[in-house]
């Protein structure tokens, strides 16, 4: 993959270039790091000309590698006002890398308000007026792409939220057969490509180019080995079974899962959502219903799911945790049915399910719907697709909200909402969200791995542990696999070394490739620093270090000046 494609959003101008050596040894989030430092000024604004919307594949993405076919997406983040980067499965990926692309990077803004589809094929690159797609929710505006495009085509879209500029639209893509509707959701990536007045990118890979490796028997032999380490993991197994919801029970227990507002950390209802009995749920009612199903081509792990209503017809694909959590227990809803149809409700206005599970609460606490209105959540979601004033503000995330509303108790960090694991239970997912060049964001660290070996109430290892999670995260989004292959490189750590060797022969150690996500994390703060928005200055939210969490009754309580310590902790090279 050597291929970076630029598309000039005022002039439509389609431009190709070849990855210099440097850009070569560097993908999917590091890259997007790398563009941002180098040509976009932090201080610009994220819907302005200077911002760039970036789709980088990581360093894997054209192997066999397990979930290798993930899609990397970044820019100056219109919720943080930093480093953005949000990955995401479909099967857009795969045929970007067919196509020996690199990277594609949106620049400038159009003059006028269009909506314009980005056409992408071997010989083929164009900027394609259709007006008919405008205000289209996503799931009619991926059919209609297939009637005109193919049905055998890599998608990749916006909803009307992302059309509207709304900060907290995320950016769609899908599988062939158009079940599986997955999202990059965090950090408004949704609105910057609506701004560059793009509604889709359709990848046409009929005609594919061949890739070269260094050593294509010891890759395929990696990629062997990586796949059945993560069949014979306990973990892989769970989540092919069980989803994310594998680790509701312990949420629950451990009493993390935001409740009404993230005022309680434990959930009555929970008991009925754990993944045993989602599984047995979606087996019972047959159907469209499946468990183990793949998000990317070529999956091992197999961690998504169809939850079908009672006659077997689909609610949504996929329903995991961190929605379930956000659009429950959060607002006081305890029907798998009714949460089904609210996330199926944030994918086709296109808005992350984190950012309005959270505004949601913020609302309900406003007085907006009583927290348990099921059908007043249902209607604040439709608004946000009609672009309605509460829509608007809604759209906007859950710090907007707050400020509209007045309310007190809002749970972001640098302007982006918390996801489903209360800091004041888990202290080491505060210092991540804290900490994290990303902001509030569990996928950039996350401590819920470390609640056995490590008191997650206390305080002690916790900026430590942070810091050594944030570092394996950043590994990972750069080689472009999905955060849970980890248990592959914690068990074989030279399998990872194997694969730059295999694949670019290159005799890199283990030790290098933890500084290489370091190296990724410096960047991405490099770029916060100059943006304003550094750790320094956006602080766990005061009301969790003042209002005790029920039922453990604890705030949040790493001192600050610990917290900003974390980058001069040694980095630990010798596991993974």
């Amino acid at each position: 993959m050597k291929r970076i494609i630029r598309v000039n959003a005022r002039t439509g101008k389609i431009t190709e270039q070849t990855a210099t050596p440097e850009e070569q040894r560097i993908g999917g989030r590091h890259f997007i790091a790398h563009i941002l430092n180098t040509e976009v000024p932090p201080t610009c604004e994220p819907l302005g000309r200077k911002n760039k919307f970036i789709i980088s594949m990581g360093l894997f993405a054209d192997t066999g590698v397990s979930t290798a076919g993930q899609l990397s997406i970044g820019g100056k983040s219109p919720l943080t006002g930093g480093v953005k980067e949000s990955n995401t499965g479909g099967f857009a990926g795969k045929r970007i890398t067919n196509l020996g692309i690199k990277a594609i990077i949106v620049e400038d803004l159009p003059d006028e308000n269009v909506t314009q589809v980005l056409y992408i094929s071997r010989h083929k690159m164009e900027l394609i007026k259709m007006p008919e797609l405008k205000g289209e929710l996503v799931s009619q505006t991926f059919l209609i792409l297939r009637e005109r495009f193919g049905s055998k085509v890599g998608l990749i879209c916006i909803g009307p939220a992302g059309e509207m500029k709304m900060h907290a639209a995320g950016v769609a893509s899908v599988d062939d057969s158009g079940i599986q509707v997955r999202y990059a959701g965090r950090g408004g990536l949704g609105a910057l490509l609506g701004s560059k007045g793009i509604k889709a990118i359709v990848i046409n890979d009929d005609e594919q180019m061949k890739t070269d490796f260094y050593d294509p028997i010891l890759l395929k032999e990696t990629v062997k080995k990586i796949a059945i380490a993560l069949l014979e993991d306990p973990k892989s197994k769970n989540r092919k079974l069980y989803g994310t919801l594998d680790i509701m029970d312990m949420a629950n227990t451990v009493g993390l899962v935001p409740t009404r507002n993230f005022s309680v950390g434990t959930y009555e209802a929970c008991k009925e959502m754990t993944g045993p009995k989602f599984s047995d749920m979606v087996k019972e009612r047959g159907g469209s219903g499946r468990s183990g199903t793949p998000c990317v081509p070529g999956c091992t792990i197999q961690c998504s799911n169809v939850f079908p209503y009672k006659n077997g017809e689909k609610v949504v694909a996929s329903l995991q945790y961190e929605s379930l959590a956000l659009l429950g227990p959060n607002l006081d809803i305890p029907n798998l049915e009714t949460i089904g149809e609210l996330n199926h409700l944030c994918n086709e206005v296109g808005v992350d399910t984190i950012e309005i599970g959270a505004a949601l609460g913020v609302a309900m606490e406003a007085g907006v719907y009583p927290f348990g209105d099921e059908e007043g959540a249902k209607d604040m979601i439709r608004q946000i697709g009609k672009g309605t004033f509460l829509g608007r503000i809604l759209g906007q995330g859950a710090a907007f909200t707050g400020q509209a509303f007045g309310i007190r108790r809002v749970p972001v960090v640098k302007g982006q909402a918390m996801p489903a694991y209360d800091p004041r239970a888990l202290k080491g997912n505060g210092v991540t969200y804290a900490t994290s060049p990303m902001g509030a964001d569990h996928t950039a660290g996350n401590a819920f791995e470390t609640i056995r070996t490590n008191d997650p109430l206390g305080t002690a290892n916790q900026v430590y542990n942070s810091r050594q999670l944030q570092i394996r995260a950043a590994i990972l989004d750069t080689i472009g696999v999905c955060l849970f292959t980890r248990p592959a490189f914690v068990r074989y750590p030279e399998l990872l070394t194997n694969l730059f060797k295999a694949k670019f022969g290159w005799d890199i150690s283990f030790e290098e490739t933890r500084y290489l996500g370091a190296e990724v994390l410096d960047l991405e703060r490099k770029f916060n620093e100059k943006a304003g928005v550094s750790e320094k200055y956006r602080q766990i939210p005061e009301f969790m270090r003042e209002e005790p969490l029920p039922p453990n009754n604890e705030v949040f309580d790493i001192p600050q000046e610990e917290m900003e310590g974390i980058w001069n902790i040694p980095i630990r090279t010798d596991v993974f």
